[in-house]
């Protein structure tokens, strides 16, 4: 009599999950990059205080777009919903990690503002790879 060893169940990974926390960890390291850059030019020029807000707002974009890109590299389909859920884990871990790093959380209209920026960014930046890549292949 033959004994059968028992085999643990396959576990299936799902690529668009990984796509997804790739691409919402590279936004969020491209951002403390470009976040870093930007308080040395601010420590060292005279740069007017409202230039502050529209700065930071590219950064996002910046960070959003890349992370989106990165991320959705193998990716040919669902770039609206991959990129929308990328721009929002994004913004909610960005708050987390900067409100951290300032030692205040403030959750007020803003952070709402911002978490609907950053879907909306990942969205149309996702919607946009995934069809520049259909053309280029």
């Amino acid at each position: 009599m033959k004994l059968k060893a028992k085999t643990k169940p396959e576990r299936k990974e799902n690529p668009l999950l990984k796509s997804i926390l790739k691409g919402s960890l590279i936004a969020l390291c491209v951002s403390l990059i470009l976040v870093l850059v930007f308080a040395f030019l601010l420590k060292f020029t005279d740069v007017p205080d409202s230039i502050i807000t529209p700065v930071n707002q590219v950064i996002k974009g910046v960070s959003i777009f890349l992370g989106v890109f990165i991320g959705l590299k193998r990716s040919k389909e669902l770039g609206l919903v991959s990129g929308l859920l990328i721009g929002f884990i994004y913004t909610i871990v960005a708050f987390l990690v900067f409100s951290a790093l300032s030692a205040s959380f403030s959750i007020d209209v803003t952070l709402l503002t911002d978490i609907v920026f950053g879907a909306i960014i990942g969205a149309i930046c996702g919607i946009i790879c995934v069809n520049i890549k259909k053309t280029t292949n």
